[in-house]
């Protein structure tokens, strides 16, 4: 593995472009479950080694149900990432939620139906926990982070993942309302739960660009609304990551990076090879 890194993000192609960040290079790799959506960038910034992949790829060409969630997990977790922030585009199903504003959710509940959700199949099967499907150590660094920066920042709601890439109907977004949810997007499940596969540390830095469609009042999401609210927040975002770098790096004693340590259940005497070496990243510090 390589050198640890101090921070992974997930995003939008323009994070990239941070003033301060400097010796990037591209790492272009194959990982077992194929290629990442992207090239992954490393630079330094702050001092500190920093990786950010284009989830949807450069030029957002990949559709969220497209994603390759796995590579972009595992090509993290081969690059030495011990915490992820995912910078995601989110609606608002909450009034006191406003386009503009920032939510780090400490919820999640996935309602696509077509993605790949675990990296443990093929005769190697893990029982990991979500209870708490975020880190809190990290998500709480982070809603201090973008306060820092001088965001509106909302700590705590639920994200619910919808499948995508339509955007919901007034029915569907007012039964979520009525569940209970906070914030809806496209793209955090099944990410945040193959990051606990990987023991890595994940916490969502999401942007609220509109109301999605429930709001009588309000102008139905469009694309356009999208992309003008988060050309708006580049900056902020920019900036919240690097205040998130001067605060301490918490991961090497957090329940996250352990996450496997309970649950992995098959006897090491069934599992077949090709599996083993495929999962070797991931479970060779518990099977030997």
């Amino acid at each position: 593995m390589s050198e640890p890194l101090a921070l992974a993000v997930i995003g939008g192609s323009g994070l990239y472009n941070m003033p301060g960040l400097t010796n990037a290079q591209e790492h272009i790799l194959e990982t077992p479950f194929g290629r990442p959506s992207a090239p992954i960038v490393i630079g330094s910034l702050e001092g500190q080694r920093v990786a950010f992949l284009a989830r949807h790829g450069l030029g957002h060409f990949i559709s969220p149900s497209e994603i390759n969630y796995r590579a972009n997990i595992y090509a993290l977790k081969s690059l030495g990432a011990r915490r992820i922030v995912s910078v995601s585009a989110c609606g608002s199903l909450r009034e006191d939620y406003h386009p503009g504003d920032l939510v780090v959710p400490d919820q999640l509940f996935d309602f696509t139906k077509n993605r790949p959700r675990s990296f443990f199949t093929g005769g190697l099967v893990a029982h990991v926990g979500v209870a708490d499907p975020f880190c809190p150590t990290l998500s709480g660094q982070l809603a201090e982070a973008a306060a820092a920066a001088g965001g509106r920042v909302h700590r705590g709601g639920t994200f619910i993942t919808i499948e995508g890439p339509r955007f919901s109907t007034r029915a569907e977004s007012n039964l979520f309302r009525n569940w209970g949810m906070s914030i809806i997007g496209m793209t955090a499940s099944p990410e945040a739960f193959l990051a606990r596969e990987a023991e890595i540390c994940y916490g969502v830095l999401a942007h609220i660009t509109d109301y999605d469609v429930w709001h009588v009042s309000e102008e139905p999401v469009t694309v356009e609304m999208v992309i003008a609210t988060l050309n708006q927040n580049v900056h902020l975002v920019q900036e919240a990551i690097r205040q998130l770098l001067h605060q301490p790096d918490h991961s090497p004693g957090c329940a996250c990076q352990n996450a496997l340590s309970n649950a992995l259940i098959t006897n090491p005497s069934v599992i077949p090879p090709e599996t083993r070496r495929k999962l070797s990243l991931l479970v060779d510090k518990y099977l030997g």
